[in-house]
């Protein structure tokens, strides 16, 4: 079952300028930096508050490392803002996928990917979500 908003992922130009802009802005704080190899990106995860499922709601700041990556093309043609919303699930993202691929949405991946901080991830295909590139999350 879905349980929370896990993160609002955010693509940016400039990952350290974006994260100082949230960190002035707003007071959230820098919790994990990483770079993620297999999507072609460098991340923040800044942490927004606690849930009551013992984790945490997040904003992904992301900024692409290649121009091959799926970011780098979306932020050439959309520029920098809300790139996906990813919701957190209490059982594995391979149950939660199987079952909304039955509905009829489309799973971009066969099997789950490595994501920040250790999670276990996939994506709904936009165009069966409303517009809305969508992420399942599993925190291990």
């Amino acid at each position: 079952m879905l349980t929370r908003i896990d993160h609002i992922g955010i693509a940016c130009h400039d990952l350290e300028a974006t994260v100082e802009f949230y960190k002035a802005t707003y007071g959230f704080s820098d919790v994990h930096f990483e770079v993620n190899e297999e999507q072609g990106v460098r991340e923040a995860m800044l942490k927004i508050n606690e849930t009551g499922d013992g984790a945490a709601s997040y904003l992904q700041l992301i900024q692409p490392i290649r121009d091959d990556s799926a970011v780098a093309k979306w932020l050439a043609k959309n520029g920098e803002g809300v790139h996906h919303i990813a919701f957190g699930t209490d059982g594995t993202v391979s149950e939660e996928a199987a079952n909304i691929g039955g509905k009829g949405v489309r799973v971009l991946y066969d099997e789950p990917r490595k994501g920040s901080m250790g999670s276990l991830i996939n994506f709904l295909h936009p165009k069966d979500c409303h517009g809305v590139l969508t992420e399942l999350v599993q925190k291990r």
